[in-house]
C-alpha cells in the first residue's frame, strides 16, 4: 500500500553575493514548507550565492561562504526532519560545478553537479563551470573541515546518484537538462524514479514559460511520477529578469503553478503523490 509523501517547491527572490539576505530567504522558504507538513523542499538554481555571480565564481572567497551558508543552514533547527536541496557552486578535483548539495539532519545524502550547462542564449555557464560527464557514476568528495566538523563525514557522494528510501525514489534535474533532447529524467523515468525535481534560473522570454509547462507535463506523461520545478525571481543585480513560476505536475497534469512576476521575495507550492495539493497565498491552480 502507498503513502502519502508530502514535497514543496518554490521561488526565490535572491540576489548576486548577497549571502546573508539568501540566507534569510532559504530558511523562510523552508519554515514554511515544514509548516504545511513537507518532508522535502527544493529551491533554485545557484540559490546560496545567487545565478549571477558572473566572474565571481573564480573567487575563492565565493565558494567559501557558499559553504559557510550552508553551514549555518544545516545548523538550523528549522532544516531537522526535512530533505533541503540547495543550489551552490563547489570545487572538486579543481574543477568548478554547478551544483545541488542535498541533506537531512546535519548529513549531506549527495552533491548532484550539472551535466548539461547552459551555453545559449543569455547562458554563459561554459565560462564558469564545467559539464559532469560521467553519467550514472558517483565518487567521493572530501568536505571542508567546517562541514566535517559539523557533521562528522570526512567524504560524501559526489555525482550522478539518485535518493532511495523506504516508500519511494528521487532524482534531481538542473535547469537546462530538461531541455535537452537527452534529459536525465527519461533515462531515470525508465529506472523507475518516482520523483523527479528540477531547480532552475529561468529567465523571461515571451512564451517561455508556455514551454516549459509543456517540457514538465512531458517528463511525467510516458513514465508517471512527480515533477517539481523551482525558479529564480527577480533581476538578481543582473540585466535578466526571471520570472518566477514555480510548478508541479503529477502524472503530465500541472497541479500548482506559482504566480509569475510575483513580487514577493518567497513563494512555496506543496504537493503530495495522493494528488492533493494545497496551495500557499498567491499560489494559483492551472487552467
Amino acid at each position: 500500500m502507498g503513502r502519502k509523501v508530502t514535497l514543496a517547491t518554490c521561488s526565490l527572490n535572491q540576489w548576486a553575493l548577497d549571502f546573508e539576505g539568501n540566507l534569510t530567504r532559504i530558511l523562510k522558504s523552508i519554515e514554511i514548507a515544514k509548516q504545511r507538513g513537507a518532508k522535502y523542499r527544493l529551491g533554485p538554481e545557484l540559490e546560496i550565492c545567487g545565478y549571477g555571480c558572473a566572474d565571481h565564481f573564480y573567487e575563492s572567497d565565493t565558494l567559501l561562504h557558499c559553504f559557510q551558508v550552508l553551514k549555518s543552514l544545516m545548523e538550523s533547527p528549522l532544516t531537522q526532519d526535512i530533505i533541503c536541496d540547495v543550489g551552490m557552486p563547489v570545487m572538486h578535483h579543481n574543477v568548478r560545478y554547478n551544483c545541488r548539495v542535498i541533506f537531512l539532519n546535519k548529513k549531506i545524502l549527495l552533491i548532484r553537479p550539472k551535466m548539461l550547462l547552459a551555453n545559449y542564449g543569455n547562458n554563459r555557464e561554459f565560462r564558469w563551470f564545467s559539464p559532469w560527464s560521467r553519467p550514472r557514476y558517483v565518487e567521493e568528495y572530501f568536505l571542508p573541515r567546517m562541514i566535517q566538523d559539523l557533521t562528522g563525514q570526512t567524504t560524501v557522494p559526489f555525482g550522478d546518484g539518485v535518493l532511495s528510501t523506504k516508500d519511494t525514489c528521487l532524482g534531481s534535474e538542473i535547469c537546462a537538462e530538461l531541455w535537452n533532447p537527452r534529459s536525465p529524467h527519461v533515462d531515470m523515468g525508465l529506472d523507475g524514479i518516482e520523483i523527479f525535481t528540477n531547480s532552475s534560473a529561468s529567465y523571461h522570454e515571451l512564451r517561455k514559460a508556455d514551454h516549459r509547462v509543456n517540457l514538465i507535463k512531458s517528463a511525467t506523461t510516458k513514465s508517471g511520477g512527480i515533477y517539481l520545478f523551482a525558479n529564480q525571481k527577480g533581476c538578481d543585480g543582473d540585466r535578466l529578469y526571471y520570472d518566477g513560476c514555480a510548478m508541479i505536475a503529477i502524472n503530465g497534469d500541472i497541479v500548482a503553478r506559482g504566480a509569475q512576476f510575483s513580487l514577493e521575495d518567497v513563494k512555496c507550492s506543496i504537493t503530495s503523490l495522493a494528488q492533493q495539493w494545497i496551495l500557499c497565498s498567491e499560489w494559483v491552480p492551472s487552467e
